[in-house]
């Protein structure tokens, strides 16, 4: 059987009048990685924090690396890692020290601790900047070292809030190598994000909305249950193409990628056919049908849950 890491049970977290998290339930398996997926104030970071034995449940229970996060806060965080946006780090101790300082906090015994530090510097490509002072490290470099800090110490499980938020693309994807080469060594991994990129990365996705999880299985299983078919095309006049085709039945979206128009169209039998009823009278310079994104599912289902609020 698949050892399982996460258990959330009915999870809800009221602050005051307010519900951060409302009613969510789901099992992360070991070895995964695991994406939650939400706009802004979704709930994703209190969720996080929940599972982390940070925050305590208003109700509901939840079971991380085999401790209950409302009774043994302290036994989920000496067993996990936790990785946030803003890294983490002591700028002002070189990259060593940082690492050091890390595996000290999560008890690791003297020898040990040397040798895991000269490990995870020759695995991560840190070698060359280990007494590199951490605060003149560029984003990029930052993110690899707070990874490193957040592993050090080997854990089943770690945790990384918004992680790749404000580095450049070649950092994410070197950072992505980083995440899969952990979660191949058998740490699992659960992030948010706010890259839909990034979310086609993840073995499983979860979608909340206003603390609610709305969805929950792979990319593909995601994108498939939306029922989404996309049309591509470039025209003459673009704007005057997007406020026609707004109007049309059965468009869910229409967005602008430079002279593209993307169109997401649910339920229509012949969307390309249905372009070109809606457009006539405009020219239209190329039209294909391309598969449809986890991002296309995403804003799918939160056009749908704004369109559900009184």
């Amino acid at each position: 059987m698949t050892e399982q890491i996460i258990r959330a049970d009915h999870l809800t977290r009221r602050f005051g009048d307010l519900v951060a998290v409302r009613d969510v339930s789901f099992e992360v398996s070991r070895g995964e990685i695991f994406g939650i997926l939400g706009p802004n104030g979704a709930g994703k970071s209190t969720l996080i924090r929940m599972l982390c034995g940070i925050l305590d449940p208003t109700s509901g229970t939840g079971t991380v690396v085999g401790h209950d996060v409302g009774r043994e806060p302290d036994q989920v965080k000496q067993r996990i890692g936790y990785m946030t946006q803003r890294f983490s780090l002591y700028e002002d101790l070189t990259v060593a020290d940082n690492l050091n300082f890390y595996a000290g906090i999560y008890g690791l015994p003297g020898a040990r601790r040397v040798a895991r530090v000269d490990e995870v510097l020759a695995r991560s490509g840190l070698g060359d900047r280990r007494d590199q002072l951490a605060g003149t490290l560029s984003g990029g470099w930052k993110q690899r070292v707070a990874l490193a800090c957040a592993t050090i110490h080997e854990p089943l499980l770690v945790f990384l809030d918004e992680p790749t938020a404000g580095v450049d693309p070649v950092s994410r994807r070197e950072f992505w190598e980083q995440i899969y080469a952990v979660a191949s060594a058998g740490t699992t991994a659960v992030m948010t994000t706010h890259y839909m990129d990034e979310a086609e990365r993840c073995h499983r996705l979860a979608f909340i909305f206003s603390g609610q999880l709305l969805d929950i299985g792979t990319p593909q299983e995601i994108v498939d249950k939306r029922n989404l078919r996309i049309i591509e095309l470039e025209v003459d006049d673009a704007p005057a193409a997007a406020r026609v085709l707004h109007d049309t039945a059965d468009v869910e979206e229409v967005a602008h990628y430079g002279h593209r128009l993307r169109v997401a169209f649910r339920g229509a039998a012949d969307p390309e056919a249905a372009v070109r009823r809606a457009l006539d009278g405009i020219a239209i310079r190329s039209l294909r049908e391309v598969p449809a994104t986890v991002e296309d599912a995403f804003v799918s289902m939160v056009r749908r849950e704004e369109a559900k609020a009184p």
